[in-house]
């Protein structure tokens, strides 16, 4: 008895033994790809609303293997084949009380053997609610990140990509600007004022040449190496949640990279639009050869657009390398929602800009922000349409009252149509149909828009001439510019170096120039605006016009969400009220060149009849009684918080 009670002691020491070992087994399993070639998304949560997930797997011949998992909570819908047997789409149920955890996939082949996958499913790391997006109380500073500042010179060139060159020198080449780059400078960036940063896409562009720009992705879970790594773009997001700040990513549903990785092998028939054309032609593929998009964005609203013009702008590619994503087919629509979504748990974004908003199929972008906005509903997503007409802009944001019932779910798209009369006001004549008209009539404009303070308001960006190219060199025309749209009912979007004065003068509206490197982002850089060295008084000057305006703007509520009030302009003169509770701002643009007296009388409805205001430039007050005496051209703005 006592031999077989030391074996029982034993049995059960040995068990309890193993059950520690396997619990441990199953605390240290990674994930990793070691077996397969992809899985994607590369791992997900738990506790969303929407509790089905997708899987995209690539590994030669996995179409003929069946997959199981087990694991409490997480169960297989369906599997379907795609027509290239190295494609299996896995549909995934997440039960709401799934907990976080790591488990294996187990791919079982016809002959018996198998391949493992071991997959995590992570804690969020906050609520959807709490996912706040941008808003009208922020001022966005985009960036083109080759361009900016080259924190990690390592990284530079990567012999594993395409593209091994770096030349300041060449325009269209890459320079070296870094992810990290834009981390050391988020104090430059907040103390000028700006409360979000939206950096053009940092993802893959393994393309030949001309892929510094990060429009060309050829893989969508990817940090391209030569940005920095995933772990930097993270560290970006926090830092910038440290100085109260937002992420926004520039993302692309519409196209690829040529060199992405599934265009050697691609999982259907139809995962790219015009896919039979360009397959039979790929050996000659050229900017000769290509459908090219016909860019009649008018076919997603026109009652009377021909099916062939519709399909020539929806499908038609962008260029010859940018292959046209077909969100038609099912599983691509459920591959851009989810990588979306991917992005935002792994950032904590703060906002999405979506390229190229109008060329995608429209029902599949209103099905897209739609999934968005449903497990975000503080979230923001601006949309990409360069239209100069406000019923197209208008059409695009939710909660229009378009004819055809078309409803985006985007909540805010950008005003090309603003930007375009702000260039007119200042480079024009004034009478009674051109110059200071163009905005005063453009703004009247929002009666069509559902919000306009929703609206992204900018006097340029990465695919325009630079403001102060567009408006001739005219230091007090580009002050008076930007002012006027820091106050108007809009979310602003300054470009990097507009605070600086930089331009493109010497090639007006050549993509590289206007992408020009930021001084004082590399090493030996003579100049260096973010300490200030180097630069010249109407830069020094201008810097710090744009700190007092925007840090002015950060706060005052006014501006974010006020009554809007304006006047026609007369005599040069446009006088616009933002008025909320006891706070009043005055916004005046002169653009005589001699002094002139204004009489106050005719803006009494503002109510600012012997009120003592401050001019928020200069901290002078002004008490507002008979007239106002303008002695230069130029912008004056007036609080009445003093």
């Amino acid at each position: 008895m006592k031999n077989s009670f030391l074996l029982l002691i034993f049995i059960v020491f040995i068990s309890c033994n193993n059950s520690k070992k396997e619990s441990m087994n199953s605390e240290v399993k990674e994930v990793s790809n070691t077996f397969l070639e992809r899985v994607e998304p590369p791992n997900w949560w738990i506790d969303f609303k929407d509790s089905s997930l997708q899987l995209l797997v690539k590994e030669p011949n996995i179409g003929n293997a069946k997959p199981t998992i087990s694991y409490q909570g997480v169960s297989i819908q369906k599997v379907h084949q795609a027509k290239s047997n190295n494609y299996l789409f896995i549909d995934l149920q997440i039960d709401k009380n799934t907990k976080a955890g790591k488990f294996d996939i187990v791919f079982t082949f016809n002959d018996g053997s198998t391949k493992i996958h071991t997959y995590e499913l992570k804690e969020r790391q906050k609520s959807s609610e709490e996912y706040v997006g941008f808003n009208s109380a922020d001022a966005i500073y985009l960036i083109t990140p080759d361009r900016f500042a080259n924190a990690d010179e390592t990284n530079d060139i990567n012999e594993n990509l395409n593209e091994k060159t770096i030349n300041r020198k060449d325009d269209y080449a890459r320079h070296g600007g870094d992810i990290k780059g834009i981390t050391n400078h988020i104090d430059y960036i907040s103390d000028l004022g700006f409360t979000a940063v939206w950096p053009t896409p940092v993802l893959t562009n393994d393309m030949y040449r001309g892929s510094y720009h990060g429009y060309a992705m050829t893989d969508f879970y990817e940090v391209d190496p030569r940005f920095g790594t995933l772990t930097e773009y993270q560290e970006l997001a926090n830092e910038l949640r440290k100085n109260d700040m937002k992420l926004i990513m520039d993302q692309v549903a519409n196209h690829c990279g040529l060199e992405h990785w599934w265009m050697e092998d691609l999982p259907f028939n139809d995962w790219v639009n015009n896919q039979a054309y360009y397959e039979e032609n790929k050996e000659n593929w050229n900017n000769q050869t290509v459908k090219v998009s016909n860019h009649r964005r008018t076919t997603n609203q026109d009652l009377y657009a021909a099916e062939a013009d519709k399909s020539g702008n929806n499908e038609g590619w962008f260029v010859d390398t940018m292959p046209d994503l077909n969100q038609r087919n099912p599983f691509m629509a459920k591959y851009i929602i989810q990588n979306s979504i991917w992005w935002i748990e792994t950032l904590g974004l703060g906002g999405i800009r979506q390229d190229t908003y109008p060329y995608p199929d429209k029902q599949y972008m209103s099905n897209w922000a739609g999934a968005i906005m449903n497990e975000y509903p503080n979230f923001s997503i601006v949309g990409e349409e360069w239209s100069y007409n406000p019923l197209l802009i208008g059409y695009w944001q939710k909660g229009a009252k378009n004819k055809d019932g078309y409803e985006s779910n985007l909540k805010s798209t950008m005003d090309f149509a603003m930007q375009n009369n702000i260039v007119e006001a200042f480079s024009q004549h004034d009478s009674y149909n051109s110059g200071l008209t163009k905005i005063y009539e453009g703004l009247a404009n929002d009666f069509h828009y559902a919000s306009p303070k929703d609206i992204l308001i900018f006097p340029d960006n990465h695919d325009m001439s630079r403001i102060f190219t567009q408006l001739k060199g005219d230091v007090v025309n580009t002050k008076m510019a930007l002012s006027y749209l820091l106050m108007l009912p809009r979310i602003p979007q300054i470009y990097y170096g507009t605070e600086i004065l930089m331009n493109d003068f010497a090639k007006p509206g050549d993509h590289g120039l206007i992408r020009s490197d930021f001084p004082g982002g590399w090493k030996g850089d003579i100049v260096n605006a973010f300490t200030g060295d180097g630069l010249t008084d109407a830069q020094k000057d201008m810097q710090l016009f744009l700190k007092k305006v925007l840090n002015f703007r950060k706060t005052s509520k006014a501006i974010h969400e006020g009554k809007t009030l304006h006047f026609a302009p007369e005599n040069g003169t446009y006088f616009l009220f933002r008025i909320k509770d006891d706070e009043t701002i005055v916004h005046i643009i002169n653009k005589n060149d001699k002094p002139i007296s204004i009489d106050l009388n005719r803006f009494k409805e503002a109510g600012l009849r012997g009120k003592t205001l401050k001019n928020i430039l200069t901290g002078e007050n002004f008490t507002w009684n008979q007239t106002i005496q303008l002695a230069e051209k130029g912008s004056l703005i007036l609080t009445s918080k003093l």
